[in-house]
């Protein structure tokens, strides 16, 4: 997916366009989305000329400030959906006005097909209390309650009996390695436990979306490390829909599906992790992932060619499948000296590796199969 130019006209609600028949919808459907702070905000995405405005120039003719300009994509059942940026990116109040935290100023939001922004209260009650819950980054922890009190917090407020939420509670503080710590306060734990208890506490209502903001920019990087394994065991074990914040290129990268990286409000990029290092869109993107380990992240499906007629001899080729990063590939054709067959788990060849290719990779240089791939 593109990130989308800016409409002539925006309105205050876009048409988000129906699923196929039998096609679940998007967990998250997003259009032509605006944030603008200041006085009669809704000028500037309803005028071309203010819209088009830099920054600075806007707030200097309007006094207004876009925190989110014009932007657009979809979140996927059971992905997670990163957005990256660097600070006053937007990325921390676009994630709000998908809930509604924050009111966009135009655009459309749906979240199963349902429009977001024609909900009443109620229902926007019910889809906060039971639809998608929030990882803060500075955790948000009552601190006169217990660990298992807290993650059970959303639970009393859903109307759940005392030993009914107590018993989820220490359910949910097990799942996230919080067991036997189910009596301490919050002033008792580290950060990184202190942020498990905020996992719990979303995991607790069985949302179909966990929205994170930036939840582990506050810890050190041991147990931001660990905290990000965490997430990815989470999301592995029950397939669970995750938006990510993150200001953190390694971050995004490691625990993302797909990246959406931001800019001055608007999305510069979205694509999956190997397709923002292996072909950024712009200049801006491409400073941004310069100093990524290009082998780390790009996998043999782009570094492969065709099978040729030297290829046919398999003896000592080593197999390997699609995914394979490329350092990985690199190991694997050093010790057989040898190119490496691309196989699927069928065991159909889906292509070669060999040493020019992975390096070509390594050194940056083009290849067709990574061309076209920024979405």
């Amino acid at each position: 997916m593109k990130a989308t130019g800016q409409h002539p006209l925006p309105r205050q609600r876009a048409d988000v366009a129906a699923p196929e028949p039998g096609e679940r919808p998007p967990v998250f459907a997003v259009r032509g989305l605006w944030k603008v702070f200041g006085p009669r905000a809704e000028r500037v995405p309803r005028n071309p000329a203010l819209a088009a405005l830099p920054a600075a120039e806007l707030t200097a003719r309007t006094g207004c400030t876009a925190a989110v300009r014009d932007v657009s994509f979809e979140v996927r059942p059971g992905e997670c959906f990163v957005v990256m940026g660097l600070s006053g990116s937007g990325k921390s109040t676009l994630v709000r006005c998908l809930t509604r935290l924050i009111e966009p100023t135009a655009g459309a939001v749906a979240m199963d097909g349902e429009d977001v922004l024609a909900m009443d209260k109620e229902r926007l009650r019910e889809l906060r209390r039971h639809r998608a819950a929030m990882v803060f980054q500075h955790f948000g922890l009552l601190p006169h309650r217990t660990v298992r009190d807290n993650i059970a917090y959303g639970l009393q407020i859903q109307g759940l009996s005392r030993a009914e939420r107590r018993a989820r509670a220490e359910e949910m503080a097990a799942k996230v390695g919080l067991t036997g710590l189910e009596h301490r306060r919050p002033a008792q734990l580290s950060g990184g436990q202190q942020q498990r208890v905020g996992i719990a506490r979303a995991l607790a209502v069985d949302p179909e979306v966990m929205l994170f903001d930036e939840p582990f920019s506050a810890l050190d990087p041991l147990i931001r490390r660990d905290m990000q394994d965490e997430v990815l065991r989470l999301r592995r074990e029950e397939g669970r829909t995750m938006v990510f914040i993150t200001h953190d290129l390694s971050e995004a990268l490691r625990v993302g599906d797909r990246i959406a990286l931001m800019r001055d409000g608007g999305i510069v990029q979205i694509g999956t992790p190997e397709e923002i290092v292996g072909r950024p869109a712009d200049d801006y993107v491409r400073d941004f992932v310069r100093d990524v380990p290009r082998d780390q992240v790009i996998t043999v499906r782009s570094a492969m060619r065709p099978v040729g007629p030297g290829d046919a001899d398999r003896d000592g080729c080593a197999e390997l499948p699609p995914e394979t990063v490329v350092a990985d590939a690199i190991a694997a054709v050093a010790r057989t000296g040898r190119p490496a067959r691309v196989t699927d788990r069928g065991g159909r060849c889906l292509g070669v590796v060999d040493h020019e290719r992975l390096l070509s990779v390594v050194a940056g240089l083009d290849t067709p199969e990574l061309e076209g791939t920024a979405t």
